[in-house]
């Protein structure tokens, strides 16, 4: 098994584990590289897992040049660079956006696209409805200015709503704050500028990639419909939908979540050949084989 921990490469941090085809894995706003956890345990003997802390979160670094998705996604390609030649990558939430940046500028190296919780444009508008109301990112950029741990906790409380197991799965996400650190409030304001600003759409005809989107049935910060679009949008894009999950279903639905990507990645692991037995010669085939035998026998015998 492969294992770089804690590995730090152009200011970002980075964890590898497992064997198999390599797999990127680009956490969501706020978060870091240790919500994948349980995801990477249920996968590493199948998949050499890539884990990347974004740029002013968990503990990479942050820079004045790291504002928008397209430099982020720049950058990781640049750290990738030294780890994998081809990989396919999974991006949630505002990870999501990058990862279609990513595919969009590098289609060589990117083998497959998975987009959880993701969205081409996060704002709605008159020509896009699926999107939250610029009003309420509006009131979450000053709520972090004022009161920044409780805009956070406020996030993750949206996030498992309507969710199956959503204690569990809150206690999970504010677990990896606290066991791997906090992002910068530089980092959230950028991303919250890119969840009020970004859109997407006009760079979805240059992703390529085969790429399968899964939606929460219950998400309240990207709704299962800018998914469905999303993935519409894309030109070899398909959309699934977990029941009973909300914005965090790799958390809420761990078994179903590997299961889908498993079966999109091709990860799965090969079931052993079945043992095939000789058919049976029927009675009648099987005296001629003797009787040919015999002759054959007296033949040679005659011949000495």
């Amino acid at each position: 098994m492969s294992n770089l921990s804690g590995a730090r490469a152009n200011g970002l941090y980075v964890e590898v584990t497992g064997d198999g085809p390599d797999l990127v894995l680009l956490h969501g706003w706020a978060l870091n590289l240790r919500v994948w956890d349980s995801l990477v345990v249920e996968l590493r003997d199948r998949f050499r897992l890539i884990t990347i802390d974004l740029p002013g979160h968990g503990r990479s670094t942050w820079g004045p040049g790291h504002g928008t998705p397209a430099a982020q996604a720049w950058l990781i390609h640049q750290t990738l660079e030294e780890i994998s030649a081809r990989y396919s990558l999974l991006g949630w939430s505002l990870g999501g956006q990058i990862a279609l940046d990513l595919a969009a500028a590098t289609p060589g190296q990117v083998n497959r696209l998975v987009l959880v919780g993701a969205t081409a444009k996060f704002a709605a508008s008159a020509d896009w409805p699926h999107g939250m109301a610029p009003e309420v990112i509006a009131r979450l950029a000053e709520s972090l200015r004022t009161d920044y741990h409780r805009t956070v906790n406020d996030f993750l409380e949206l996030q498992v709503r309507g969710s199956a197991d959503s204690e569990q799965v809150l206690q999970q996400l504010r677990q990896s704050l606290l066991a791997h650190g906090e992002a910068t409030p530089e980092a959230l304001a950028a991303g919250l500028n890119t969840l009020a600003n970004s859109d997407l759409r006009p760079t979805l005809e240059h992703v390529r990639t085969p790429a399968l989107v899964i939606a929460g049935q219950y998400d309240r910060i990207t709704s299962p419909q800018a998914s469905s679009a999303l993935a519409a949008a894309l030109p070899e894009g398909k959309f699934t939908q977990i029941r009973r999950a909300a914005h965090a279903p790799f958390l809420s639905h761990l078994g179903e979540f590997s299961k889908l990507l498993e079966s999109f990645l091709g990860g799965a692991r090969p079931r052993p050949a079945a043992k095939t037995k000789r058919p049976r010669m029927k009675a009648r085939a099987r005296k001629k084989v003797v009787l040919k035998k015999v002759v054959l026998k007296k033949r040679r015998a005659s011949k000495k």
